[in-house]
């Protein structure tokens, strides 16, 4: 893969099949990353649609406010239908249009493998995009203009529901607070007192407490209170430094 050139569009490209993907296996990083001044794009496969609690509208509004906690150069929403995407060469396309235009350093997916069959057949696809968006004879284009490839330098996956021993962790103790902040933007999706809603796995009142547990897990691994783990595509080297956190 190349080097990226100072003229990169954005720092990192993070993927998320659903809204509050994202959040819950990286939040604290992104939180990082803004107070360091990276500059982010995020971008949600689905509306989330087809989850027990809340609605496609209510989420939006709740990924609206997160977006803002997160200080988000811009969030977009491709609307691919919750549970139902797959690897068409539309899809692909799609996803390559969005790798060339925002042009990242480093690109962040869902789980390689995870207890919601869209975690890991999202992060499946966005390898092959990511692959295709470096290839010269891949023609996308972009408000009318051609595009040109893309080879993305890194592609890291954050851990959602399932274990996976990581690669990469970052420490987010000093920013574990506001990603509980940020994780109530999502309150439809959380246990609720009273509520008259399904019980799903991540609505049951044990959920939020095994997120700080895995937090607090991770973050052992490197000395700190609280980490994030990531698998990464590739060995890190010296030159993926700049990159990261």
């Amino acid at each position: 893969m190349n080097t990226t050139p100072p003229s990169a569009a954005c720092d990192w490209l993070v993927f998320a099949a659903h809204p509050d993907d994202a959040e819950l296996g990286m939040g604290g990083t992104l939180l990082k990353a803004r107070d360091r001044g990276f500059d982010v794009v995020l971008v949600d496969w689905t509306r989330g649609e087809l989850g027990t609690r809340g609605s496609a509208e209510t989420r939006a509004a709740e990924a609206q406010a997160a977006t803002a906690l997160l200080g988000l150069r811009e969030r977009l929403n491709l609307d691919l239908g919750d549970g139902y995407f797959e690897g068409t060469p539309e899809l692909l396309h799609t996803l390559v249009r969005c790798i060339r235009r925002f042009r990242p350093k480093v690109i962040w997916g869902n789980a390689v493998s995870d207890r919601h069959p869209d975690h890991g057949r999202a992060s499946s696809l966005l390898g092959r995009a990511v692959f295709l968006s470096g290839l010269l004879k891949v023609r996308t284009d972009w408000e009318g203009e051609s595009q040109e490839p893309w080879a993305t330098p890194l592609l890291a996956h954050y851990i959602q529901d399932h274990y996976h021993a990581p690669s990469y962790v970052t420490n987010i103790s000093e920013h574990w607070q506001a990603k509980t902040e940020l994780l109530a933007c999502y309150a439809s999706q959380f246990h609720q007192e009273g509520s008259k809603e399904p019980v799903t796995p991540i609505s049951r009142p044990d959920f939020l407490p095994f997120i700080e547990a895995r937090a607090r897990e991770m973050g052992r691994l490197i000395g700190a209170e609280f980490g994030e783990g990531f698998l990464m595509s590739r060995p890190l080297c010296h030159r993926d430094m700049p990159y990261l956190l």
